[in-house]
């Protein structure tokens, strides 16, 4: 069995390196026995003699020049990973990931992500601008630390800590009939064209699961255009083909700069944003911060009334997962 330790390897090139057990022990602050015997107990376990001992000198054995280079290597190398880890835990370097939808990313990260680079200028981020299902997919794949956005599958790998609701509204052209309501009824959209995202996309699949569970009399089944991205449906709004419902985050997005947003009541929706992590992974120190940063701007925010910090329903994410 190997019990050869640190001890032992930085015992063996200060003796090297000072020729003397006398001059060595007191640069290592130790003992000249204890010294001897840390030597000593090195050379049973390769069961070699390293060292020619004389009254004047000690000298490396040709064994013990073999491997001088490769024990100053072995603690160089070591000696740089833990002054990595030390330097990760300060946050004077690293890398935090994050998946979010494009409106978590553009509306809510910048602000968090200006304060935290100013803080901490050598940690790297990643930004992936994903859907609901890529934002799970990156975070079971370990690609990103964690990921900001709705329970699409409650996929057994992952844990979902509520930190915003989003309230549905009605997204429209300024000069609609509608537009200079304060809010809308379900019941005042039935007639018209609706312009919906596609059925695979995380807003239409809660938007779907809400309308069906509160028996609204709105059904999706006979919707004659749907699109996969924001910015062609925002194109079909303003050419006046019809109107859309969006969570309120989701309409603040660039594409809708020149629409209008009404939010949606009797009864009010609200589409639920997730912290997703996954199960058994912890987040380095450089991750927590962000992630600290990035609830407590949620919270504290003058964000509209239709989008609301969950400050009683968010579990801390920095525990032990």
């Amino acid at each position: 069995m190997n019990n050869i330790s640190y001890r032992h390897l930085t015992a063996f090139i200060e003796v090297a390196r000072h020729g003397s057990f006398t001059h060595a022990a007191e640069h290592l602050h130790v003992t000249q026995s204890t010294l001897t015997a840390t030597i000593k107990q090195l050379e049973v376990q390769v069961a070699l003699q390293l060292f020619d001992r004389t009254t004047r000198r000690v000298n490396l054995t040709r064994e013990g020049e073999r491997f001088y280079p490769v024990a100053e290597r072995l603690i160089s190398d070591f000696d740089t990973a833990i002054n990595d880890l030390r330097a990760s835990a300060q946050q004077q370097r690293g890398q935090v990931g994050i998946a979010a939808s494009p409106s978590v990313l553009n509306s809510l990260l910048p602000t968090v992500i200006q304060s935290y680079r100013a803080a901490f200028p050598n940690i790297g981020l990643s930004l992936k601008e994903e859907g609901a299902s890529g934002i799970e997919d990156s975070v079971i794949n370990n690609l990103v630390d964690f990921g900001i956005g709705g329970n699409r599958s409650a996929h057994p790998e992952l844990l979902y800590q509520p930190i915003l609701q989003d309230q549905y509204g009605v997204v429209m052209n300024s000069d609609d009939p509608l537009a200079n309501s304060n809010t809308i009824r379900w019941d005042e959209i039935t007639s018209r064209s609706l312009i919906l995202l596609s059925a695979e996309n995380g807003i239409r699949i809660q938007l779907e699961k809400s309308i069906k569970e509160q028996h609204l009399p709105l059904s999706f089944d006979k919707v004659m255009i749907e699109v996969s991205t924001p910015a062609t449906l925002a194109a079909l709004i303003q050419k006046g083909v019809g109107i859309s419902i969006l969570p309120a985050l989701a309409a603040s997005t660039e594409a809708f700069h020149l629409m209008q947003f009404c939010p949606l009541t009797s009864p009010v929706l609200r589409r639920e944003l997730c912290l997703i992590t996954r199960k058994g992974r912890s987040i380095g120190p450089a991750g927590q911060e962000l992630l600290k940063r990035a609830i407590q701007y949620f919270q504290n925010a003058n964000l509209p009334a239709y989008v609301e910090a969950l400050h009683n329903t968010l579990k801390s994410p920095l525990k032990k997962q």
